[in-house]
Parts: structure tokens; sequence; C-alpha cells
């Protein structure tokens, strides 16, 4: 496999709704492809300009992206996408393990995959079985790795599978993607419709096991039923919010007050669902979303889950994105806000959470507020849920 396949074939397996496997089904009616000067890379941020202070907070924090990287395994093969990683800062990333639709065979072969890649390279990965995992990475300047699921149709409506797939050190999961599944309803199915009674009984599993629930591409009504039904803390791993920017994959404020109230974190990602899709994206319009999340769930119920792209951006990557996007829409499968591509144009760095730090504390939010979003939230809330 070349470079720049595989670099495409990450483009297929990461960047989350947008590009990883075809929707089960539209919500409302497909977009235009949008204005080429959308794919058209922007130059390189520098992180030249961070000030000492922002730069020293986010080279001590434990950086936690809980969402990156899709089907870690079958993508890194060159040494650039090693030397992005590396570059990024990230002390620990959560991967999606078996896609948007994978059966059980080839989630269980994307698992080996990851397996594979992080006993091959133990210089760089730690495979997080427990929550002591994460410090020890950020200790031993590597990257720690949680498996987890965004779909559910590997477990084929079966409970013993949750098992199954935490004995594989699965550690989240998720009760549906985009459509409806056999335990609840997604974000592209409508607002109404909640947990079914199966999924009550998935939620319970899951709560046994110290297997994580995140109800981030749940619709309304399931996030609301799951947030409920849970006795661990509820996690919405990536989102926007709906009060700034009125999309399907984003939260409203009564689910995220009461995740918070439980004890849960949300991840704030970097798709285009944060603008109206006439434009792409901006750093600015990031931290509009993340102050929102800060004001409603609290400063100990926000982090970050990026779901873009981690490395630089080049005219290349983004035209392959484009064609992606393009071959869904004439399948008549795109999203709201699906012509742009996974990544802010004006953070196009591998160290992109650099800036995040720096922007919230020119928002005015303490060093102690930005290491608890950095990656501390999502740390303490993991330490609690993965106990069974």
């Amino acid at each position: 496999m070349d470079a720049h396949t595989s670099r495409r074939q990450f483009l297929q397996l990461s960047g989350a709704a947008l590009l990883t496997v075809a929707l089960p089904r539209a919500f409302g009616k497909t977009v235009a492809s949008g204005s080429s000067t959308f794919f058209a890379a922007t130059p390189p941020a520098s992180t030249t300009s961070i000030p000492p202070n922002a730069a020293n907070l986010y080279r001590k924090a434990l950086v936690l992206d809980c969402n990156a990287l899709a089907s870690i395994g079958v993508q890194f093969d060159g040494a650039s996408s090693f030397q992005a990683l590396r570059d990024s800062g990230l002390s620990a990333l959560k991967s999606t393990l078996g896609g948007a639709a994978g059966t059980f065979e080839e989630t269980v072969a994307d698992i080996a995959a990851a397996q594979t890649l992080i006993e091959r390279h133990p210089d760089l990965f730690i495979k997080v079985t427990r929550h002591a995992d994460l410090d020890r990475a950020k200790f031993e300047n590597k990257v720690a790795v949680i498996f987890s699921f965004e779909a559910v149709s590997m477990l084929e409506g079966k409970l013993d599978r949750i098992d199954l797939f935490r004995q594989l050190d699965v550690l989240v999961m998720q009760l549906t993607y985009n459509d409806k599944t056999p335990f609840g309803y997604g974000s592209l199915a409508g607002d109404t419709g909640g947990v079914t009674e199966l999924g009550q009984k998935a939620i319970a599993r899951m709560n046994s096991l110290g297997v994580a629930l995140d109800l981030s591409h749940a619709n309304v009504q399931t996030t609301a039923d799951g947030i409920a039904l849970s006795t661990k803390p509820p996690l919405i791993t990536h989102a926007g919010c709906r009060a700034v920017f009125d999309h399907p994959r984003n939260k409203r404020d009564q689910e995220m007050k009461a995740m918070a109230d439980k004890g849960g974190v949300m991840g704030i990602y970097m798709l285009p669902f944060l603008t109206h899709d006439s434009r792409m994206p901006t750093l600015s319009d990031y931290m509009s979303h993340m102050v929102h999340a800060l004001d409603v769930c609290g400063e100990d119920h926000v982090g970050i889950g990026t779901d873009s792209m981690f490395f630089t951006a080049t005219d290349k990557d983004l035209q392959a994105v484009k064609q992606l996007e393009d071959e869904r829409r004439k399948a008549e499968i795109g999203a709201p806000g699906e012509n742009r591509p996974p990544y802010i144009p004006d953070i196009n760095t591998p160290r992109k959470l650099e800036f995040v730090a720096d922007a919230l504390l020119k928002h005015g939010y303490s060093a102690s507020v930005t290491d608890k979003v950095l990656g501390l939230n999502f740390d303490r809330v993991f330490n609690e849920i993965w106990i069974a």
C-alpha cells in the first residue's frame, strides 16, 4: 500500500459521521457538494505564535482526544503518520473500531489490526485496558489507545457480545450510529423514539461490566433515556451544541445538563456541523460551542473529541474527501452539512489542540480548567466507569 492510498484510506475510516461508512438513511434532503474553496487546503498553522504560558501548559497536560483515528490499525503504515501523531502532543485517544456498519467478523479483524499495531510499536503506543494506562502513557511519553465502538452492528442484537468485546478491551460503546438499531434511535432518525427494552438491558450490561455508555450519535429521546437509565456517568464523546448551531448531531442543553448532573463528560468535535454549510468552521466557531458547553455543563464535564484530521491536511487529502462526499451525495445518503471536509482550516496542524488550550486561556479560563478540558475530565470519568 503506497503512502497516498494509506492517507485516502485514513480519510475513509476517520472523520466520523462524514466519511467512515455510508449512513443507513439520510436526515432530510441531501446537500449540494459545496464550494470548491472548501477543498483547498489552508497553509499549515504555525505554533510559534502560541504564548509561552499556553505552550508550557499544553506540554505538561494529559491531552485526551475522545474520538480520533478510527480503525487505527489499518492506516498507520508510513513514517509521516507516526511523526504527525508524535507532533500532536496527544497523550491518549479513543479509536472507533468496526466502522459504522461493521460485521462481527470485520470488527474482530479491526480489533486484531489495532492490537497488532500497538504490539509492533511499543515505543509509541499503549493499549488501554484499565484507567492507570492513561497516566502511564503520559509518564512514558506515549499515546494510550482506547478501543471503542460507534455502531452496534457487530453486536447483532446479542447482549452477550457486549461481554465478549469487553474481554477484547473495548471500553466505550454506543447504542446507535445514525439510524434506528435494536437498542435505540440514532441522530438522523428524528428526535422521537428512545431506548428500546433491549437497549435498557444493554445499558445495564455495560454498567455492570465497566463499559462506558456513549450517546454521541443518539437522537434526542435516546440520549435522554440513556442518561436517565445509566447508573454510571454517561458520555457524549463527540458532538456540538444545538443552542449554538441547530443540527441533528448536536445536543440540546437539556440533555447536556442532565449528562453533567450524572457526572458525565461531553467532548466537542471539529466537524463541519459546528456551522451553517455555506462556510468552513473556524477556531472561533469551535470555541463558541466549547464556551457554551462549559456554561451549561460546568468545568468538570466538558472535554475534547475532535473527530477530525489529526495531520496537516493538503490539497490532495481534501480532494479525496470531496470525491467521497460526491459519491455519498449521488447515492442520496448525505447528512446536513456534509459538503465540507472534517477539519478547521485556521488550525491546520497536528498540534491543533494547543491552539484550543491557548484559546481557553484567552477566554479567561484558568490553567486548571484548561487542564480539565484537555483531558483530565475524561480521565476522571473513565476512572469512575471502568470499574465493574
